[in-house]
């Protein structure tokens, strides 16, 4: 396959160049494990703690790694035959690891396990390679549309009353900017690929459309893709969205509802906890990314898969970790405690959930959500050079002919599909 042997190269060159350091001494019962920067930490920690506690003759040694050296540190410790016991890893990348043979395979020390029947759909899918499981959830995020529920009142808008269309959404937005000062009605992030397909990516799908390519390796099918860029361009010429966001990589990405001057804005699940506390006082709602047509609604599932890398000496420990993070109790103590989306589904009913209303209008954006499968997300989706954010970028910034842009875009995507 083709795909796999380009893979595979770029393991080996990316290896070349790669340095790979640990900062915490280690014992040698302990596992190693890497988890991208970036991600859930908190989460993260916690089920590590949670996992030492349980186990003081096989804990684990954390290490985050910069999310965009992971793959050049992975190379690395695969061309030197030193890698990770285990590994956390982006979720949409699990089938370009799949495809290059970089990932042990799991599905006989899992056959009998029940768990996996009610554990995140989308994660199980980019965890599956040509009908073989690679990993299972470490967490799961999903976005939606956050409300502030005070501007909501200023503006003379029903704070208990969210947008359901992407008309509503426009609706909303003008009256919010209304207000003046630095306070905005929504927010789109201007150059940060993976941002945007989280937040707009689901705009997209609520209003039928499709993004990656689809089973006739046609990517960006539908009129919702243009009716979506249209509606982002002209809420960005109404003055809707702070210039600055123009800049927004990703850095601050997760601070922006928090600071209390948007009105709505497209994000995710673990800005419950971090918007209450930067702005203890802000009340907010949560409701789904809608479409074009009223009531319509679709969601990104995202989050990180646990794997194993090829070579790894601890196949059987690292599959115990995989076991213990989906059994109940971890499932509850830890993840729900915590206020994080369970990743399986019937765990949801819970003390804390109960408790949190927010949680629970959160999760079900579960019931909608997506996750891409494509060998070259990266390529397509997630590079900041490109096809699908150089689109977003024109769309947003430039007069250019809507049809001409998606035109160009469909053309790189269906060129970078071609070397799978």
């Amino acid at each position: 396959m083709r795909f796999q042997a380009r893979a595979r190269a770029l393991f080996l060159s990316l290896a070349a160049s790669a340095a790979l350091a640990l900062s915490t001494p280690v014992s040698a019962d302990d596992l190693i494990m890497w988890e991208r920067s970036g991600g859930n930490a908190g989460m993260v920690d916690r089920l590590i703690e949670m996992w030492n506690e349980k186990n003081p003759d096989r804990k684990i040694q954390l290490t985050y790694i910069p999310h965009a050296e992971m793959v050049a540190k992975l190379a690395q410790a695969i061309a030197s035959g030193d890698v990770p016991d285990l590994m956390g890893l982006d979720l949409i990348y699990g089938p370009q690891f799949e495809a290059a043979g970089q990932l042990v395979d799991i599905t006989d020390y899992f056959k009998d396990d029940p768990t996996l029947k009610t554990a995140s759909p989308g994660h199980m899918t980019v965890a599956t390679y040509d009908g073989r499981l690679y990993g299972v959830p470490l967490y799961a995020d999903v976005s939606a549309l956050f409300y502030n529920k005070d501007l909501f009142e200023q503006a003379g808008l029903d704070p208990n009353k969210p947008p359901t269309s992407l008309a509503e959404i426009r609706e909303y937005a003008d009256k919010i900017t209304a207000l003046g000062g630095d306070v905005k009605g929504y927010f789109l992030p201007g150059s940060c690929a993976g941002c945007n397909i989280f937040t707009v990516g689901p705009l997209m799908w609520a209003s039928g459309a499709t993004i990656e390519p689809n089973a006739d390796g046609e990517p960006l099918v539908g009129d919702g893709v243009k009716q979506v860029l249209q509606w982002a361009r002209d809420m960005i010429a109404a003055g809707n969205v702070h210039d600055d966001a123009r800049a927004e990589n990703g850095e601050t990405f997760h601070l922006r509802f928090g600071s209390g001057k948007l009105g709505m804005m497209g994000t995710g699940n673990f800005n419950i906890t971090l918007a209450r506390e930067q702005n203890p006082d802000m009340e907010f709602g949560i409701a789904l990314l809608p479409g074009v047509e009223l009531g319509s609604a679709a969601s990104f599932i995202g989050g990180d898969l646990v794997t194993i890398p090829k070579g790894s000496k601890r196949v059987e420990d690292a599959v115990d970790f995989m076991k213990f993070i989906l059994s109940d109790e971890v499932q509850v103590e830890g993840y729900a405690k915590l206020l994080n989306l369970t990743t399986r589904s019937d765990m949801t009913d819970n003390e804390y959930f109960n408790a949190e209303p927010l949680v629970q209008d959160v999760a079900k954006a579960l019931s909608v959500g997506r996750t891409p499968y494509t060998l070259t997300f990266f390529e397509q989706i997630n590079s900041p050079q490109g096809p699908w954010l150089q689109m977003l970028q024109r769309a947003y910034y430039t007069d250019d002919d809507l049809d001409e842009i998606i035109a160009d875009a469909k053309d790189q995507m269906k060129a970078i599909a071609a070397q799978e």
